[in-house]
Order: C-alpha cells, then structure tokens, then sequence
C-alpha cells in the first residue's frame, strides 16, 4: 500500500509540474546562448562595420575624425543607456509615451531577471547596441564639418530625447505598437530616425566648402567595401536576433535578410550601370546596405518572394535618391544617410504593410494578405516618426549649439582636415 501511495504522488506531481510554470517566464539556454552572439554581432556594426564604412567614404584628411566620432556615438550611447536609457525606452509605461524611471541604474534588475526566455541583462544590452548606432548613423549627414564637442553633447542629447521615445512607442509598450505597428528590427526606431535626424542635421549645419564646386572624392572605397561587408555581417544579429529566441522565426528573418541585401546590391549596381555606364564597387557597398535597411521592419513577418522584391525595389530607389534627388534639391548630406537610411527605411516599413505574411508571424498580414488596415497603420507610423524626429532634432541642435557656442568648425579646421585640427592624427601619409 505504501508503494501504491508513493507511486501515485509522484505522478499527480509529475502532472501539476506543467501548471506550475504556467505563465511564468522560464529561462531558455538556447534562446540565451544565440541572443549573447547575436548581440556581439550587432556591436561589431557601428565601432568596426560603420566605421569603415563611413570613414572610406570621407575624405583623407577627415577619416580619423569620422572613425572618431564613430566610436565615442558608441561609448556615449553605451552609458546612457545602462543609467537612465533602457529605463525611459523599456521602463513602465507612462501614457504610451515613454518608461518611467524605475529601473534607472538598472536598479530592480538582477542576475535572475528574466525577459521572455533570456536573462534581462542580455536583453537590454542587445537593445543597447541599436541605440548606439542608431545615433552613429546619423553622422554619415555631416561628415567633415562639424564640431567634435558638438557631436559629444549632441549625442547625449538625441539618445536620451529622440530614440529612447520612440524606441519606447514601438517596443517598449508604446502607443505605437499598441496600435499593431510592424517594426522587427527597427525601421522606425532606427533607419527613419535616424536619416530624418541626419537631413535636418546636415541643413542646419550648411554645406561643405567646396560643395558641388570642387571634387570630393572617398578616402578609400576598399574601406567602404570593408565596412559594408562586416555590417552584413552584424545585421543577421540585428534582424534574426529581433526574434529574441532561436527558432523559425529567427532563421526565416535570417534568410530574408541576406536575400535582399543581395538583391538591393544588384539593383543599385545595374542602375548605375545603365546611369553612369559604370558599374562602381561603392555603389555596389551603397545598395548592400541600402538592401539591409529595407528589410529590417520586415525581417520577421515576409517570406522569401517578398525579400527579393523588397531588396530590388530598395536598391533601384536608394540610388535614385542618391544620384538625382539629392543632386537636384541641393543639400549636403555628406555620405547619404538619409538617401539610404531614411528613405529606404521608408520603403521599407511601407512594404512590411504590403508584405506581412501571416504564415510567418501569426497575426501578421498585411495588405496583399488581405489586411489594408496594416498598411495605413504602417503610413501612421512613419508620419509620426518623421515628424517627432524632425521638431526633436531641431530642439536637440537648438541647444547644443548654445551648449558648445556653434555647431561647425571654423574655416581653416575645415580646409585643413579634422584629422589634424581636431586630433592631431593623420590617417594616411601624403607625400608628393
């Protein structure tokens, strides 16, 4: 009888195991594992992958600089967000419009907090490095011009009240997410943000010297090359690590995303082929990135045939921004970032509305799944981003220039090569 007795309270146990878990948050190893590596990944993108590709594109004597202010966007951003930053994006919600400040200093987070299936840690420091280049992104606008200590308070500035918001409406419980906008991997949160914030950026600094009178050619297009190949790289952490676990969705956002960098390479390439009648390894670099940047919001809701027009289309509408739009208005926006990061970033969180498959993330369908209410829900969204980034900024360089008393260079800086005037550093050895 005894045995009896000890046999079935190990089996009624053994049956009330699964309730007991029964909505609690359990930690995955797995999903841990993959979400540290994907983390890495995306770190590697802004001090290594876009410091290279930035600093090719700049000109010599401005390359270090560029590099520079590159790294300090990510130590800067770094900090922020372990002090106050993840707490005002991921914080309790206050009116859909941004965290409260209980976890500033992270306080109330511990080694045992958990974020769906990974340690909390590792989940904010995977949102950490979005911030970092989010903000490092927008210096592709201004390039060779603006003040080092500028960028410093700029940078603390536009982290803490342009991204951290949005961050918080789309991901972080948000109005905006709370009204089913589809962003995986941040084509609000990071690409318009970030290039809307560059164009207003670069039209309030001015034009280079020189601009459209005198060539401007990149310090090295193989650095470029090096740096679009590395955030190719980075960006399988960026879009398949936005599933935070390792599974289908993961490796579905895994495909896409190589697919239609590939195809935006190709668009951009033939393109300027058939514009230029030269097809250029810069161009090629532009619209691998160009291709990246578009699937992005839609990495983890469309399939394979929608990756490729998504890329293509990305591609063939990068370069047109690049070549004739911003030639034809006139502003200077330095390496593009808005012709690529803000427009293409456009298409693409347009094209999630179009494209969603539901197949792929349940309850994810857009227009031609037979939900047209996803793509208007898209065009609202990106309005809103625009326009918040947009007065933001202007507040943000507002007061950073009465903060650092001017924004630009002087004149003789700028002639002479931030390298040099600023640092004291030269990238390359010229000697004639």
């Amino acid at each position: 009888m005894k045995i009896k007795k000890i046999i079935m309270t190990m089996f009624l146990t053994l049956l009330t195991v699964p309730f007991a878990y029964a909505g609690q948050e359990v930690l995955d190893t797995g999903d841990t594992a993959w979400i540290i590596v994907a983390t890495a990944l995306v770190m590697v993108m802004t001090p290594a992958g876009l410091a290279l590709f930035y600093g090719g594109m700049s000109r010599y004597k401005n390359l270090l600089n560029t590099i520079a202010m590159t790294f300090v966007a990510y130590c800067l951003a770094s900090v922020i967000w372990v002090i106050w930053g993840y707490a005002l994006a991921f914080g309790p919600d206050k009116a859909g419009l941004i965290g409260g400040l209980d976890n500033l200093f992270l306080n109330g987070i511990g080694v045992d907090s958990l974020t769906g299936t990974i340690p909390t840690y590792v989940f904010l420091l995977f949102q950490m490095t979005f911030a970092c280049i989010t903000v490092a992104l927008i210096l592709g606008s201004i390039v060779d011009r603006m003040k080092f200590s500028s960028w410093i308070i700029f940078t603390i500035l536009w982290v803490t009240f342009i991204y951290c918001p949005i961050a918080h409406w789309v991901w972080g419980g948000g109005w905006m997410g709370e009204m089913g906008a589809l962003d995986f991997a941040g084509g609000n949160v990071v690409h318009i943000n970030a290039g809307v914030a560059g164009l207003v950026l670069a039209i309030m600094l001015g034009k280079r010297i020189g601009y459209q009178r005198e060539a401007m050619f990149p310090s090295s297009v193989a650095l470029t090359a090096l740096g679009a190949a590395l955030l190719w790289f980075g960006w399988f952490g960026f879009n398949a690590g936005s599933a935070l676990a390792a599974d289908g969705i993961a490796a579905s956002a895994f495909l896409v995303t190589n697919t239609s960098a590939a195809m935006g390479a190709l668009g951009w390439m033939f393109a300027e082929w058939l514009y230029d009648k030269k097809p250029t390894l810069l161009g090629i670099a532009s619209g691998v990135v160009a291709g990246l940047v578009s699937i992005t919001p839609a990495a983890g809701f469309v399939n394979l045939k929608a990756a490729l027009i998504i890329g293509l289309i990305a591609g063939l509408f990068g370069f047109f921004c690049v070549a004739v739009v911003k030639v034809r208005m006139g502003y200077d926006d330095s390496l593009d970032a808005f012709g690529v990061h803000g427009m293409c970033g456009i298409w693409g969180a347009i094209a999630t509305g179009l494209f969603a498959d539901p197949s792929i993330t349940k309850g994810a369908s857009g227009l031609f799944y037979g939900n047209p209410k996803q793509l208007w829900i898209q065009i609202i969204s990106i309005l809103a981003t625009v326009a918040y980034t947009a007065v933001g900024t202007i507040i943000v360089v507002y007061v950073t220039k009465i903060l650092t008393r001017g924004l630009r260079v002087d004149k003789d800086s700028e002639i002479q090569g931030l390298d040099n005037s600023i640092h004291g550093e030269r990238g390359f050895e010229i000697t004639f």
